[in-house]
């Protein structure tokens, strides 16, 4: 019901009354399960999140190339985003209120255990960099979308984009063991 609330009508829908309501469910037991508004609609998120944008994370396939394996990994987790970018905004603000981390640490739980073995034998220096800016990139991508400033369908593509510059034209650079410093 959260979901549905937040899929069709957004974030600022989700009411505490609202949800007891349709739940047909005293406001008293929706405060002793959830303490807040914030709460119950990160709980709802971290579900949707686990059944749609983590759901089909997979390790890379033998042989891939670094590139490939991030552009299939951003696919995976920001196309079901796409396809709902009422819950995008939703994650966007409520990842930026109180007990929002828990989003960023479900997210880093979900894809850093592949995004691992795509780029263990990169240089530690170039995948430190990789991460800050990818992980910037689409912070700020998001907040450009929440805000109005870009379509839900400019994320993916810059972030292919970022992903194909950052892997590209450093090849040499991007091999472990690399002295680019």
């Amino acid at each position: 019901m959260v979901l549905d609330l937040l899929t069709t009508d957004g974030y600022d829908a989700v009411q505490l009354r609202t949800v007891a309501a349709q739940a047909h469910v005293s406001l008293a037991k929706i405060y002793r399960l959830f303490h807040t508004r914030d709460e119950l609609i990160i709980a709802a998120l971290q579900q949707w999140m686990d059944a749609n944008a983590y759901a089909d994370v997979t390790p890379p396939e033998p042989g891939e190339s670094v590139r490939d394996s991030l552009t299939r990994l951003l696919r995976t987790v920001f196309e079901p985003w796409e396809r709902n970018p009422k819950m995008l905004e939703a994650y966007h603000h409520a990842r930026t209120g109180p007990g929002g981390e828990r989003l960023d640490s479900q997210g880093l739980i979900a894809v850093l255990p592949v995004a691992e073995v795509a780029l263990r034998d990169l240089d530690p220096g170039y995948l430190d960099d990789l991460g800050l800016i990818l992980g910037n990139m689409a912070l700020a991508l998001i907040g450009r979308f929440a805000a109005g400033t870009l379509p839900i369908t400019g994320i993916l593509a810059t972030m292919e984009r970022t992903v194909y510059r950052m892997t590209a034209d450093n090849e040499a650079a991007s091999r472990r063991g690399a002295t680019t410093r």
